[in-house]
């Protein structure tokens, strides 16, 4: 497997930062409410991600290692500010609804890991992938997350889509149980809860996976006794 596949297939699903690394729980629990708000934040932090890794690895060599950290932090910061003045001017209404969470994408633990972990030991373009593949696999699980307590907690889904896409996303929502809501999934409580049977159905789908993947037991061989009748002369 070349390394391209293996950053593509560690991001999604090996090293997933929401299901395998648990970084970034806070706005993955606070936001994840609908999928409009789980995926303005996905878009955001992937930006980010993507924007930090190939800066920290441009500038790689020239940042000397005792300001290595405070360097990394500011470059992320500049892109969690440049990504907080695009949603203020084209998803006003969103960025209201997403509030602090926004700016609190410079503590994600996953940003930072990645760009000191990966991004300042590697090329412009393995850098650039590994955020592209984090930032995909972290919004994706975001995204997930915020659909199923969407379509528990309220029965609905793609509510508010407007928010993001404008009038053209304006009667995208799905009802499927109407004057229903379920206060467990809208509230903090049903975050932890959904995130955990994804976090458990990911490790139920890996064991079934390397259970496959071993050899299967030798069938037991049956013997055959093979009478030979010699001459003795």
């Amino acid at each position: 497997m070349s390394q391209w596949q293996a950053l593509t297939r560690d991001g999604l699903w090996s090293n997933n930062p929401a299901l395998v690394q648990l970084l970034g729980l806070c706005p993955l629990l606070a936001v994840s409410t609908t999928v409009v708000n789980s995926l303005g934040l996905a878009i955001a932090t992937l930006f980010v991600m993507v924007g930090a890794n190939t800066a920290v690895s441009l500038v790689r060599h020239q940042v000397p290692n005792a300001v290595r950290l405070p360097a990394f932090v500011m470059i992320i910061a500049a892109f969690v500010t440049c990504a907080e003045l695009l949603m203020a001017a084209y998803a006003y209404p969103l960025y209201q609804l997403l509030g602090i969470f926004i700016p609190l994408i410079v503590t994600n633990c996953a940003i930072l890991g990645r760009a000191d972990a990966f991004a300042s030991r590697q090329p412009v373009g393995l850098a650039a992938l590994d955020g592209l593949m984090m930032g995909v696999g972290f919004g994706s699980v975001l995204v997930l997350l915020g659909g199923l307590r969407e379509l528990l907690g309220q029965g609905t889904l793609f509510s508010d889509m407007a928010l993001l896409l404008g009038p053209i996303a304006a009667n995208w929502q799905l009802t499927l149980v109407d004057d229903y809501q379920f206060l467990f999934f809208v509230l903090p409580p049903g975050a932890f809860f959904v995130a955990g049977m994804l976090i458990a159905l990911k490790n139920v789908i890996d064991q079934r996976r390397a259970a496959r993947a071993l050899p299967s037991a030798a069938t037991p061989r049956t013997e055959r006794r093979v009478r030979v009748t010699g001459i003795i002369k």
